[in-house]
């Protein structure tokens, strides 16, 4: 299916019924990262995922892909769906994008749930980088993004353990067009710090974490927990930065029995 979001449309899915549950993805894949959560949430609650804009079947947009333009792609969705209130879940990029929903639609939280990501900003070693591989990637394809974050993605466990996930997430990298990949780099880069942030939710939160995630480790999402109040964490055994696709019937039994006690 497929939405109007300003300039640009979106790809959607919208599966199931109950609580909603939004999910955001992590860069450089898409929605299809979700399909294990899908399949096994979406017989509990409304399963609700989108492609971002230059991500699996969602065209490029119009410069730089921000957080804040995340965001608000994410809360023009729940409007097309009648939807008041959500959990956001977000990994990685999705998590940045859902700090910025924070801040821009805090009314339209039930509930936080932020796997794998971090508050803070890139430092401007990590900006120039970027911008570096957002060059490289419009000169040479979604394989230059492929090899600076295939091995990174997922944890030793999984490397060693599942290629055809490895293979998986390579295939999901290759597929996506060059200018999404760097508008999506650019937009990372501009992310502002969300430290103080924090200290705004005012709804339950989990914090979620691969134990080998080495792109945001775990002391990553021990800061996130120690300042959101009331916050819970969870330490993902055996997985990496993707660790609802390394371990999905772990991340989903923790976010079950989290939504769960919602009520």
């Amino acid at each position: 299916m497929r939405v109007r979001a300003g300039d640009s449309e979106l790809q959607f899915e919208d599966e199931g019924r109950g609580e909603p549950l939004l999910l955001l993805h992590a860069f450089p894949l898409g929605s299809s990262m979700w399909n294990a959560q899908a399949a096994t949430l979406a017989s509990f609650h409304r399963v609700v995922r989108f492609d971002d804009r230059g991500f699996g079947g969602s065209p490029p947009g119009d410069g730089p892909l921000t957080m804040d333009r995340i965001a608000d792609d994410a809360a023009a969705l729940l409007d097309h769906l009648s939807i008041d209130r959500a959990v956001l879940w977000g990994c990685s990029m999705g998590g940045y994008a859902a700090l910025a929903f924070v801040r821009r639609h805090p009314h339209r939280l039930r509930a936080l749930v932020l796997q794998d990501t971090r508050a803070t900003a890139d430092s401007d070693e990590a900006r120039a980088n970027r911008g570096t591989l957002a060059e490289r990637v419009l000169r040479e394809g979604p394989e230059a993004a492929a090899s600076a974050f295939g091995s990174k993605l997922l944890g030793k466990t999984t490397q060693s353990e599942n290629p055809r996930l490895v293979a998986e997430v390579q295939r999901t990298i290759l597929a996506n067009p060059p200018r999404g990949i760097a508008d999506a780099l650019l937009g990372l880069g501009m992310r502002p710090d969300s430290r103080s942030t924090l200290f705004d939710i005012r709804v339950p939160t989990l914090v979620l974490c691969g134990e080998e995630d080495v792109l945001t480790p775990p002391t990553d999402s021990k800061a996130l927990h120690a300042t959101i109040a009331g916050s819970r964490l969870e330490i993902v055994p055996r997985a990496g930065h993707l660790a609802n696709m390394e371990a999905p019937e772990a991340v989903n039994s923790a976010v079950a029995a989290f939504v769960l006690e919602l009520g």
